[in-house]
């Protein structure tokens, strides 16, 4: 009775008063931080280290807290110079995913183990162990979480979609959170590193226009862009964009490789020298017959088919019947279509039943539903056991951003494709120590290498030797693959040393 009269006086209050319940802003909580020690035998030495998890609070012009951008940060213990202390930025992409996926399979001190060879992760408990490949013998840690992403969030009566989620808001937010880390932990003077995967490839070219383009620089010594997709004119197989079917060629190619679908003997089982045909057709037979459109003789058009048929694995008639243009989502399901299954998107190498026999698109993507478990599970008995973190708040791994703006202004606007390279391409001119590492799956699907090796073939990249390109037999995420794992690991050691 007593719950029941007090429920009753709270709503009239509030029915009388409804101007009030509209204008109050939600409580923003202090920032949280989760502070803790560990160790990890890396490089034949032993390192220590203390781990920071926790919120970093964004304001607008008035000091007000708009978001919180929740980063998880290592330091190796006993530096006598910070300032000779390489500090990596890292992050993964989407838009809308957190740093899971680099934090836990590469470069953290621990990791998830999964099968080496694209099978599906099952079901717990998983493999989580001490990561001897990770980069904190080389370089002090940063994994960043956008807003949006793992705990990272609006603050107030914040509306994210107005100010964190789009190509120059979330470059700017990021920028915004670097800045701070740097005057907290007093690192301005350090060498500094960039690793995005995907789509953090792409925030990476927008992170150039907002540390790299004013007197208040944040100058960057290198970026590793693993899985790179910096114009999306280069990848995408939408209707008269016929340069995005060239940019896939060479992946089409690679994959019906691996699944046994060409004639290896006639390049006497040599990959390389397949791909590098591949390449050649693209650019030199390929492009020019979907160029001349109704305008190709018939001669000319037959052997492109069969060229294309001999190195796709797809067969002369359905090529002549998609007019040569085959477009992702139909690949996939067409090239093992005799045998019940798609190929995966971000690793090719993956393949999932399909529950009929005539879509022209995949259920969903192998690659995907086929390590999303073991890598969340993993990230959150890392942060609860290991870091004690004891948010319960909803964790995002993907997917938590909406209505993303990709009007980029002069890096493509509405109904564009978005190109950040061009800023890319400007901080290089203005800065002469910045370097470029870009890692490559060949069995990726969703950001093609050869799309990659067209952006750095452009004029705008002048200094081809600060440009390096490096290739695994793997996907998307090459450190799927154990041997790929070790080797892009070294590379991007390498690369900081």
């Amino acid at each position: 009775m007593i719950r029941t009269a007090v429920a009753a006086l709270s709503a009239a209050l509030m029915l009388a008063s409804p101007l009030m319940a509209q204008d109050e802003t939600p409580d923003i909580p202090e920032p949280q931080r989760w502070e803790s020690t560990g160790q990890i035998t890396a490089g034949g030495e032993r390192i220590r280290y203390t781990a920071i998890a926790g919120e970093t609070y964004l304001e607008d012009a008035d000091g007000e807290p708009t978001g919180s951008i929740f980063s998880t940060t290592y330091l190796r213990d006993g530096v006598s110079d910070p300032r000779t202390r390489p500090v990596a930025f890292i992050f993964n992409g989407g838009p809308g995913s957190a740093s899971l996926w680099l934090h836990m399979g590469v470069f953290g001190p621990q990791r998830v183990v999964l099968p080496s060879d694209a099978r599906d992760d099952g079901a717990a408990p998983f493999d989580l162990r001490d990561n001897p490949e990770t980069l904190l013998g080389e370089a002090d840690l940063v994994f960043i979480d956008p807003v949006g992403t793992g705990w990272s969030r609006a603050l107030g009566d914040t509306d994210p979609t107005e100010e964190f989620w789009g190509v120059d808001e979330d470059a700017a937010s990021v920028a915004a959170f670097i800045r701070k880390w740097l005057t907290e932990h007093q690192r301005w003077n350090s060498p500094k590193y960039l690793l995005g995967e995907s789509y953090g490839t792409t925030r990476i070219g927008a992170l150039m226009r907002q540390l790299e383009a004013g007197w208040n620089d944040v100058s960057i010594n290198g970026v590793v862009l693993i899985s790179v997709v910096l114009d999306f004119r280069l990848d995408a197989t939408d209707p008269g964009n016929e340069i995005g079917y060239v940019g896939l060629l060479p992946g089409y190619a690679a994959t019906a490789w691996h699944h046994n679908l060409v004639d290896r003997s006639a390049w006497n089982d040599d990959r390389d020298a397949f791909l590098d045909d591949a390449r050649a057709f693209a650019t030199d037979e390929y492009l020019p017959a979907l160029v001349r459109g109704h305008d190709i003789d018939a001669a000319r058009k037959a052997n492109v088919i069969s060229r294309m048929s001999a190195l796709t694995g797809l067969s002369e008639h359905y090529i002549e019947r998609s007019d040569m243009r085959v477009t992702l989502s139909r690949f996939r399901t067409e090239l093992l279509r005799d045998q019940g299954l798609s190929v995966g998107r971000f690793d090719s190498r993956f393949t999932g039943v399909e529950p009929i026999g005539v879509s022209d698109s995949p259920e969903g993507d192998p690659s995907g539903y086929g390590i999303d478990g073991a890598y969340t599970a993993a990230m959150m008995d890392y942060y609860t056991r290991v870091l004690g973190v004891d948010e319960t708040r909803p964790y995002t791994t993907l997917g938590g951003v909406r209505d993303w703006n990709w009007d980029a202004g002069p890096a493509g606007g509405r109904n564009n494709y978005v190109n950040t390279s061009v800023w890319l391409e400007r901080a290089m001119r203005q800065n002469q120590d910045l370097r470029v590492l870009a890692t490559n799956g060949i069995y990726d699907l969703a950001t093609p290498f050869f799309a990659t090796e067209m952006t750095f073939n452009r004029p705008g990249y002048y200094d081809q030797d600060r440009v390096e390109l490096t290739y695994y037999p793997a996907g998307h995420m090459m450190y799927l693959h154990q041997p790929s794992l070790e080797q892009v690991a070294q590379d991007v050691r390498d690369f900081i040393e």
